[in-house]
């Protein structure tokens, strides 16, 4: 089953248990879709799909932070319940220790010298890494492993 019709069965679930805050959450995440298929003019494939949820999830994780600081708990909850819906369509994401041995096999594999580098390790990483790990934590592995050999 794909990823995007398993998301249309979550939605045909909610609508049938009556549970309308997770049907909200997962009625703008197909329209995300939707929206992206309808400006790509084609059929998103899963790995599409895996790219509009980890936009979506940014987004929200930006408008908890912005929620949290401004005191809207009430907001917040919406922000943490929609990322915990959204994370459900994920693939499990990678440990610390995975992501640093991942970036350690790019940056041998790419030969990489010094921070000039980092663009052919992150190209590499992002291909192996892509739905499940943050590539800003991803960056902030590469930039240490680098910073340190050009030292």
């Amino acid at each position: 089953m794909s990823l995007k019709a398993r998301i249309s069965d979550d939605m045909k679930a909610a609508l049938k248990a009556r549970d309308t805050q997770r049907l909200s959450a997962v009625r703008l995440l197909l329209a995300a879709v939707k929206q992206r298929e309808v400006d790509e003019r084609k059929e998103l494939a899963d790995a599409d799909v895996l790219t509009v949820i980890e936009k979506m999830l940014k987004q929200r994780r930006d408008s908890l932070e912005q929620f949290r600081v401004a005191g809207r708990q009430d907001l917040a909850g919406v922000e943490a319940f929609e990322i915990d819906v959204l994370c459900g369509y994920m693939p499990q994401q990678a440990t610390d220790a995975e992501i640093a041995a991942e970036v350690a096999a790019a940056v041998a594999a790419a030969d990489a010298k010094g921070m000039a580098d980092m663009g052919k390790v992150m190209a590499s990483l992002k291909m192996k890494l892509a739905g499940r790990a943050d590539m800003a934590k991803v960056s902030a592995a590469v930039k240490a492993a680098l910073g340190g050999q050009s030292a």
